[in-house]
């Protein structure tokens, strides 16, 4: 099938780009301007007509890309007309009376470009990220594995792993020739070297997913502290109800921000306390979920009425700024007790110390997000694969060292198989090409 969508986004624009994809792109392009396709890759203003009628429709730009030198792989083009919304429904009702084309899905350009060998599954998942990308660094990010530095880094690790997967393979096919000593040194020395390389890679404090997903943030504490406020104070913006009312908040607010470049997501929580509301417990629950998850806590709590003791101190254990609001009524020092943790007075009300709030923050934040060159890890899906290859390669080795080669290579070959997945890459083909370049099978 022929595929076709608005590639530009919805709503009323100077121009609409509408991409077209597949066997049937030239004659479309034939039917709507009653022409020939143009020189590939050369913009071409041409009339765009009602294909029964031919009643003009728009003037706009014809581009035409011949497979397989496009995006993704077949025979494109793109229509770039005037962005009303009339006019990019008139010339898409148009493509859908022709045979064999169909409104694209989601994402189904970047999806023949993977299965036409265009793009990995890295670089698509990446494009992806561009597009939704809110901040910089998340820019940035995607940027770096569109370039490729994700691929080629696993795609090394897994052709070391075929390598070392090529020689049991032979020896398991011929049982009466015996591997050198120095070869099994060599397979067992390498395999521990591509395992720790996936440790070090997996021990990355998880940054990736942070700058792609946002960093949590947290705003945790009894009732009627002030969280609400805090949040909307934050968000220059009234996000959460503000109520003097205690338990207004039962549900959990959230709200994106961007501070400085990075990607923050901010939830406003349940005031935690002891109640018999069943709808109130319930927010507490989430309370403590979304704040055992978040990579910063913001527990606010009133300075008339402090008390850390219970939850709140286990909530300033890790990953915490204790928040002092309503500072413009406390009349004598911190405890020391109190000071000891990492805090900040504030009020709310008249505006006090935001600004150092804000500060901490962002010191918060860049330390988390340290300029990595080696952020290779960016989805879980991702660190799920490397973590089943790294227990693989694990077995495989001390299967290896009790000779079991049989059950051995099995655990190799699923290793690799799990590197493969991550950039799309899974072929069984390769292994015996690999025999075939390394062994003189037939001498």
């Amino acid at each position: 099938m022929t595929i076709y969508a608005l590639s530009t986004g919805p709503g009323v624009s100077g121009v609409a780009i509408i991409r077209i994809s597949g066997s049937e792109a030239s004659n479309v392009i034939k039917q709507l301007t009653g022409r020939e396709v143009p020189k590939p890759r050369l913009a071409t203003l041409r009339k765009i007509n009602n294909i029964n009628t031919s009643e003009l429709i728009d003037e706009g730009i014809i581009l035409w890309f011949p497979g397989p030198e496009s995006y993704t792989g077949e025979d494109m083009a793109e229509i770039h007309i005037h962005g009303g919304k009339a006019v990019i429904l008139a010339v898409q009702n148009e493509i859908s009376k022709m045979k064999k084309c169909k409104l694209a899905e989601p994402g189904e350009f970047t999806k023949l470009a993977f299965q036409n060998g265009k793009i990995n599954l890295l670089k698509a998942e990446s494009i992806a990220d561009l597009i939704s990308a809110e901040t910089e660094i998340q820019r940035q990010q995607a940027v770096t594995i569109m370039k490729g530095k994700s691929s080629k880094t696993f795609n090394r690790l897994r052709e070391k792993l075929l390598k070392l997967l090529s020689f049991l393979e032979a020896k398991i096919d011929f049982p009466d020739e015996e591997l050198p000593e120095e070869n099994l040194k060599k397979i067992k020395q390498e395999s521990e070297d591509i395992l720790n390389e996936i440790n070090k890679i997996l021990d990355d404090q998880k940054v990736g997913e942070i700058i792609r997903e946002g960093f949590k943030i947290a705003i945790v504490g009894p009732t009627n502290a002030g969280k609400s406020s805090l949040l909307n104070n934050l968000s220059n913006r009234d996000v959460a109800i503000v109520s003097e009312i205690a338990g207004t908040t039962r549900d959990v607010v959230e709200t994106h921000l961007n501070i400085d470049g990075y990607p923050v997501i901010i939830s406003d929580t349940a005031g935690i306390r002891e109640s018999k509301d069943e709808i109130e417990r319930k927010g507490i629950k989430l309370s403590l979920k979304k704040a055992e998850n978040a990579d910063l806590k913001l527990v606010v709590i009133d300075a008339k009425s402090i008390d850390l003791s219970g939850f709140l101190n286990d909530l300033l254990r890790n990953d915490a700024i204790l928040v002092i609001n309503k500072s413009d009524l406390l009349k004598e020092k911190l405890d020391p007790e109190v000071s000891k943790f990492d805090h900040v007075l504030i009020s709310l009300k008249e505006n006090l110390n935001i600004d150092k709030l804000i500060s901490k923050i962002k010191a918060n934040l860049k330390n988390k997000f340290i300029k990595q060159e080696d952020i290779l890890i960016t989805r879980e899906r991702h660190r799920q694969h490397l973590f089943q290859c790294a227990e693989h390669l694990k077995n495989f080795s001390d299967k290896n060292d009790k000779k079991d080669f049989d059950k051995a290579a099995e655990d190799l070959r699923l290793a690799t198989r799990h590197l493969g997945m991550i950039v799309g890459k899974v072929d069984v083909e390769e292994i015996l090409g690999s025999i075939f370049n390394d062994f003189c099978i037939g001498k």
